[in-house]
């Protein structure tokens, strides 16, 4: 690994389009589990101009089967609370669709648990986890601070202090490196939707504000032009209105914004069944246990699944250098410590459960574990790392 350079991450916003479709996606996985733990869900959402598209693949396993108009409900509701109330896209206004029906007996007898038959995957693919020691959080810096530039803007929104802001908006953060370690921030975008002939110049200092308060003291870039705030000019037609969003298309802003590789899956929209989910999910946690007890400063680990088998094909452990003890004994303890079956890792990490809406923005990882939610940050496994391998 290089010890100077630069690397950039990028976020998008709770309104960008494609976010509007994975939260009306993973909300509709909640109403489901919500009704029934193992309920399935492959839910692919479209949102444009005051339309809203629902299709896929459902199945409430033993519960009562959420009505189309729930389901609308539950769609309107999300587009409700993220703000928009344009005449482009209107929560209350926008046409409301749904093509979602039932799950293929063909996946379901693949993965569903019978005899001595235990529960398969419900997809064949790979998933990565990823963890380094760049924050607090065990995150990649660039895209921690690219995903809080928009989080404060949107909480400044949501509470009226940022009364001209709107709901769709891109960051971009590069970051210098010294000796591997970030040290000050040499760019930094962001392009938000505003009202109607809203000063672009106090947008700016607006801008300019939020990152002097997200980013570390005396990261601010000292060169004014290399902060870049709507660099086209003016932003007023964005969300659905201005560009159809779909579910599963910002598959890097959800995980490690480029610093690790990604299996290609998508996350929202899908039941802890589907290992491009959980699994990804399950070794998020492995790694950032590596990390916080000490093993390492930096880990990747790579899981691989075959549809309808339950053991994970492979399990991989790379440290990048930076490790203490050897790779194989990690990959030897992790089956030990965590079953890595489907539903070893749904029952460890409490996925069964309607948590998946608040994960659909913002990042899937590196987030404050609270209750249900995120528990896949936890890192309860440290302690047994370290009796193990330390």
């Amino acid at each position: 690994m290089r010890s100077n350079f630069l690397f950039t991450s990028e976020s998008v916003s709770e309104g960008h389009p494609d976010k509007v479709a994975d939260q009306i996606s993973d909300a509709v996985v909640d109403l489901f589990l919500s009704r029934s733990p193992e309920a399935r869900v492959a839910c692919e959402t479209m949102v444009t101009t005051n339309r809203v598209i629902l299709a896929g693949e459902v199945n409430a396993r033993g519960g009562p089967e959420p009505t189309n108009d729930e389901i609308e409900q539950a769609a309107r509701e999300t587009v409700k609370r993220i703000g928009y109330e344009q005449h482009g896209f209107h929560w209350q206004r926008a046409v409301f669709e749904s093509h979602l029906h039932g799950q293929s007996a063909d996946i379901a007898v693949g993965v569903d648990e019978s005899g001595n038959k235990d529960e398969g995957a419900g997809d064949q693919g790979i998933m990565f986890g990823f963890a380094c020691d760049e924050t607090p959080e065990l995150m990649p810096a660039t895209l921690y601070y690219s995903h809080r530039l928009l989080e404060k803007m949107a909480l400044d929104r949501h509470a009226g202090d940022a009364p001209f802001l709107e709901p769709d908006a891109k960051s971009q953060v590069t970051l210098a490196f010294e000796d591997g370690r970030p040290v000050r921030a040499t760019a930094l975008v962001v392009s938000t939707q505003h009202a109607k002939g809203y000063d672009q110049t106090k947008l700016r200092d607006y801008a300019k504000g939020v990152m002097a308060d997200v980013l570390p003291r005396g990261w601010m870039p000292t060169d004014e032009d290399a902060i870049f705030v709507n660099p086209t000019g003016l932003f007023e037609i964005g969300g659905p209105d201005g560009d159809a969003g779909l579910t599963g298309r910002k598959i890097i802003v959800d995980t490690y914004g480029g610093a690790a590789p990604h299996g290609g899956g998508a996350f929202s929209g899908k039941d802890p069944t589907k290992v491009d989910r959980s699994a990804a999910y399950v070794a998020r946690y492995l790694a950032k246990n590596i990390v916080a007890a000490g093993l390492a400063t930096r880990c990747t680990i790579q899981l691989s699944y075959a549809i309808g088998v339950a053991e994970p094909l492979s399990l991989y452990v790379d440290t990048h250098g930076t490790g203490t003890v050897e790779e194989t004994r990690i990959e030897a303890l992790l089956p030990r410590l965590v079953r890595l079956t489907p539903k070893g890792i749904r029952t460890h990490l409490g996925l069964n459960k309607p948590i998946y809406q608040p994960t659909a923005a913002y990042g899937h990882f590196g987030r404050k574990p609270d209750g249900d939610m995120f528990g896949w940050e936890k890192t309860d496994l440290v302690e047994a790392l370290k009796a193990e391998l330390a």
